[in-house]
């Protein structure tokens, strides 16, 4: 059984009504996927949706995420983040300005998902790591 873990932007496509995303979507549901949203996507969502009050948005969110899992990160996820921003910083190749797609990225390792991202510049650089990109 795969598990789909959605990215941020993964669900701004979705929230969006991006046509390519939501087919790709539909068809892995109808193949039988499990999908998740980790716990940071959720909140980096909901915090951009708030600051800009941008309450239609929210409730489709809202209704979004009562369809999917969305999961915490459990201390394995939290040692697999750390050994990856160390690692990463040993090499002199941090990931953006902040934390959030190291702790997307190690939950998605931990429990064996595979990732759903637009943003695989970025997390081609960890290893260990399965993508999807459902806008290619």
């Amino acid at each position: 059984m795969t598990i789909y873990a959605l990215d941020t932007n993964i669900i701004s496509f979705l929230l969006k009504g991006d046509m390519e995303v939501n087919n790709s979507y539909r068809q892995a549901n109808n193949d039988g996927y499990i999908f998740v949203i980790p716990v940071v996507a959720f909140y980096e969502i909901r915090r951009g949706l708030l600051a800009v009050n941008a309450t239609i948005q929210m409730k489709a969110f809202e209704k979004l995420s009562r369809t999917f899992i969305v999961e915490e990160m459990n201390i394995d996820s939290w040692e697999k983040a750390a050994q990856i921003w160390a690692n990463l910083k040993k090499q002199g190749a941090p990931i953006g300005k902040d934390d959030g797609d190291i702790f997307i990225a190690a939950q998605c390792i931990v429990n064996d998902y595979t990732l759903v991202t637009d943003n695989q510049g970025d997390f081609k650089r960890i290893g260990g790591l399965k993508m999807v990109n459902w806008k290619d």
